[in-house]
This record gives structure tokens, sequence and C-alpha cells, in this order.
């Protein structure tokens, strides 16, 4: 594994340029379908060949399936409305799926929506929907028709309970959400509950979905994750090195790919993205490609009608789902089970504000203290304490301020730093 890891390591950080990488890949990559998606090429494309990638490097010598070289037809994106896409999708062979979904808690949403949602966390919950409210209601939309027990299980990652390593059901008893608008209820009634923290890694909820798989007996399934940044790369991790929240996302999307699991991750929120396109694009050594990436809030800020859009995003957020349908049962991975998968044992949502209370009366002078904690931690490595301040007044640790030009909150630029002493 640490062979691979190191590949991994090296194509994530120093990617190659286009050219390079197609004259390096060879015969591997010359049936590859174009990356560029554009409204006017697609119809004139004629298929799409999958090509295994398991030679990749001696390290995967456990993937010895055949190479795969059949061609499967585009889904042309040029739609008007939902409707639409639902039908170009069950054309192009998606007859079922089981729905996941992953919603991120990670105290970045309290700024990221600062230019995409008017100043306020991507979460505030009020009478207009908040941007992971849209999303989940197109997704569902979109998926309904193909998901025959509408049964959802949900999971949320990086608020205070669960930071980078675990994840907690919608539900205390785990059980799946019952449709799209009890998913919209749930959510609701759990924002109010957490407290968002960090840091961010999507490591969790990848293998929370592969676990279900595998104790479906190897159905397709297709996991959304709604996130507001990217993976978190801590101040002091090197240039050309991974942090441990990366290391650990691109190792699950990897070993995801050996799963009948499609993972698709959509961005809220301000970005930045670039580091998601970077894993959407350049992680090697999986079985198939089966992460997709798409920006929301560029869909959603796009000069169309409102039906457009919710066609657009609906298309990039699944046109790659046929290819990966199709994918896992030429590498004979649908229906079957590893007996491999990492048993993941969710918490439980957030206590109710009301249950809270009470305890916290009772416990008032640790309440206190923890509530003084709170405020004194760093908003960026959720470490250590706030010990500097900047000319806006916006604050955050020494170690994360030697690397800011701009402010993490307002985005102002630094012009005054001043240290901050604890008495």
């Amino acid at each position: 594994m640490g062979g691979v890891m190191s590949y991994v390591k090296e194509a994530f950080v120093h990617p190659l340029r286009r050219e390079d990488r197609q004259m390096q890949s060879g015969r591997q990559r010359r049936n590859r379908r174009p990356e560029r998606r554009s409204l006017d090429m697609a119809e004139d494309l004629p298929g799409r060949s999958f090509v295994h990638q398991a030679s990749l490097g001696h390290e995967n010598k456990r993937f010895r399936k055949p190479q795969i070289t059949k061609k499967y037809p585009y889904v042309p994106d040029h739609f008007t409305s939902l409707h639409q896409v639902t039908n170009a999708l069950r054309q192009s062979g998606l007859e079922s799926s089981n729905l996941l979904l992953g919603i991120d808690f990670t105290k970045s949403n309290e700024w990221t929506g600062r230019r995409s949602f008017h100043g306020r966390s991507l979460h505030a919950i009020s009478e207009e929907l908040n941007p992971y409210e849209q999303a989940i209601t197109i997704i569902g939309k979109a998926l309904a028709p193909f998901d025959e027990d509408n049964l959802i299980p949900c999971f949320g990652f990086g608020d205070a309970t669960t930071h980078d390593e675990e994840v907690f059901s919608f539900h205390h008893d785990q059980s799946p959400c019952h449709g799209f608008e009890e998913v919209l209820n749930c959510y609701r009634r759990i924002v109010p509950n957490l407290r968002l923290s960090g840091p961010t890694s999507f490591a969790p909820i990848i293998e929370a979905a592969v676990d279900i798989v595998e104790k479906s007996g190897g159905q397709y399934h297709i996991l959304v994750i709604i996130a507001d940044g990217q993976v978190t790369r801590s101040v002091d991790t090197e240039m050309g090195d991974l942090s441990t929240q990366e290391r650990k996302t691109i190792g699950s999307i990897v070993m995801a790919s050996s799963y009948p699991l499609s993972i698709v991750l959509v961005g809220v929120g301000d970005g930045p993205w670039e580091d998601m396109k970077k894993f959407d694009d350049r992680i090697p050594s999986r079985d198939f490609d089966n992460f997709q990436f798409v920006n929301f809030t560029s869909i959603m800020e796009s000069n169309s009608s409102p039906e457009e859009k919710e066609a657009s995003f609906a298309l990039a957020a699944l046109m790659e789902v046929p290819f990966q349908y199709k994918a896992s049962m030429e590498l004979d991975i649908l229906g079957h089970v590893t007996g491999k998968a990492k048993r993941v044992n969710p918490r439980p949502p957030p206590i109710p504000f009301t249950q809270r209370q009470h305890s916290l009366t009772q416990t008032n002078d640790l309440s206190q203290s923890s509530i003084g904690d709170q405020n004194k931690t760093c908003p960026i490595c959720l470490t250590n304490d706030k010990d500097m301040a900047f000319g806006c007044g916006h604050m955050c640790c020494r170690e994360c301020a030697e690397n800011l030009t701009i402010c993490h909150i307002c985005r102002a630029t630094i012009r005054s730093r001043i240290r901050l002493y604890s008495g």
C-alpha cells in the first residue's frame, strides 16, 4: 500500500501537464473521453471507452481483472429540464440505484458563503433554502425515479463530535430517511443542535458508504457528498507533501473503487476548489474512475433560467453514473462481497437543544469553561489558542497567521498584525 500511496502522492502534488500525461499514458488513454464536456461537442462524440488502470504499478497485483475496452454512449449535455436528464440517464443504462448522502459540518461553513450566500453561514436555516438544501432538493428530484425503496442513509461529518474521524447518522437508530422530504426535515432539525468543527476529511463518509455497499451484498450505490471546501491542508504540511486528511481521503477513494460505488462531491460556497479538481482528474491506481466533482455555486450563478440551472447541475453530478455503473458490471464487482470493508458504527445525531440546556444547567461551571475554550480556539487549525489579531479584527493562532496574506474570514488584505497575550 505504501508504494501505491507514493504514486498517488506524486500524481496529486506534482500533476503533469495534459499533453505530457497523454504522451506518457500511451495506449491506456487513447480511447478515453476528453476532460472537457462542452455543450456543443457532446453530441458529436461517438462514445467512451473505459480502460482498466490496474497496470499502473506492480503494487496493484491484486487487481487481476481484464482490461475493459467496450464503448459506452455519452449522456449528451444540452438539456433544459430535470425530466430530460432523468430520461437520458435511463436510456444510458441506469435502471436503479441506492443513494447515500453525506453533509459537511466543518467550521469553514460559517465564512465560505461570504460572496455566494450574502455573508451568511451556508447552514443558515430560514425560509430561504440554503445551498445545502438546494443541492439536496435537486439531486432528490433527479434520482428519485431510480431509487426503488426511497430509503436514503444520511450522515454528517466534521462537527465537534466527529471531526475528521467519524460520521453521525441523521437518526439515533441509524435508520435511513424515507424520501428527500424527510432528509430535509432531519437536516433542519439537526443543524441548530450541532457545533461546526473540523478538520475536513472525506475518508470517514466514504468508508461508511463502502460498509453499506458491502452489507447490501454489493448493490450499486451513489454517494453524494455536499461540502463547502477542500480537504484540510494544515500549515505545517511541507510543500510537496500530503496532509493526513489528504492522504486518507485519497486512500479511501482508491479503496472504494473495488466496490460498486460512485462518489459525487458537490461543492457549495465560495471555495477554493483547485484541489478538488485534482482529486477528480488525477487520482491514479483505481479499478475505475469512481469520483466526480461538481461546482454547485458556479452552475447556480450562470446566466440561465432556474430550470436550466437545475438541469445543468443534475447532469454535471450524474453524467458519469451510467459509465461507472457499467464499469462495475464489467469488473464483476456488482453483487460481489469482498469481506474486507471496514465496519463503521456511526455516532448518533447531536442531542436536541432542550436536552443540552438541561445538562448545561447541571454543569454550569464546566459549560462556561467549554464555551470560553471554543471562543479562544483558532478557527483554522482548531487546536491552538487565538493569539494573533489582524487589522480587520478577526483572529487566529500565530502559527496559522504566518501563512496568511488575506483574512480567513472577511478576505481583507492583512496590513497589520497584533500579538495577543493571555493574562
